[in-house]
């Protein structure tokens, strides 16, 4: 397959960036200048994602009853809706990107002018869905975005990967990505993370799983940058 690189920024939402999003990552909004830069090479194509959630979904700890329902603290297990036998144990977060609100909103920084696609996730309200392509379920999988679909359909070989947060939707979106048989790499220096102590934990995790972390001087980077 020739090289057809794609740019997958992952949920640069309001919700997810300080002062005020409702589970913002420390550093969040610090990292649009290097997205913005990587928009502006001539990617194949160009897509952004959203957490797009309805009310009343089942992360959010307000649809739980106390004391089983503190955000960033108490786990639950989901029962796969089409699989009773299949189940995903999950942490709890407060309301986010709630369908509808300016927290779901991707950040005006971002140059959105130049993304093809804006995939939303995470629509579902009885699962989560913390990659852009599915939920973790997959006997059978309940909920799955466009992304694969936009992604196979343009013939793309290669999936560079930018966004919020490290230590969940990038690293998820990550892992499918290699399912989905992308050749996967993540822009180190445009993620940050929820818990910035768990970043060499998912990065050991992401490259036994085939996943390559590049750099904005990288040869990676450059061979996209450099091309016409």
């Amino acid at each position: 397959m020739p090289f057809k690189p794609a740019l997958v920024v992952v949920d640069l939402q309001e919700d997810f960036c300080p002062p005020n999003g409702s589970l913002a990552v420390q550093g969040g909004r610090e990292i649009v200048s290097t997205v913005n830069k990587l928009l502006s090479f001539p990617f194949a194509l160009k897509i952004a994602t959203k957490d797009f959630h309805p009310q009343d979904h089942i992360s959010f700890a307000s649809n739980h009853s106390p004391p089983n329902n503190k955000p960033f603290e108490t786990m639950i297990t989901i029962n796969n809706p089409l699989n009773s036998e299949e189940t995903e144990t999950t942490r709890l977060w407060p309301d986010h990107c709630v369908q509808g609100t300016p927290g779901a909103e991707l950040i005006p920084e971002l140059d959105i002018e130049k993304v093809q696609h804006t995939v939303e996730k995470g629509q579902d309200k009885r699962v989560e869905m913390y990659s852009a392509f599915a939920d973790p379920f997959t006997k059978p999988t309940v909920s799955r975005s466009k992304l694969a679909d936009i992604l196979h359909d343009a013939g793309i070989s290669d999936v560079y990967i930018a966004g919020l947060a490290m230590d969940y939707c990038v690293k998820y979106t990550a892992l499918d990505s290699v399912k989905e048989g992308f050749n996967t790499l993540v822009v180190g220096e445009a993620t940050k993370a929820v818990d910035p102590t768990a970043v060499d934990g998912v990065h050991r995790e992401l490259k036994k799983a085939g996943v390559k972390f590049v750099t904005m001087e990288g040869k990676e980077i450059k061979k996209i940058a450099e091309s016409t």
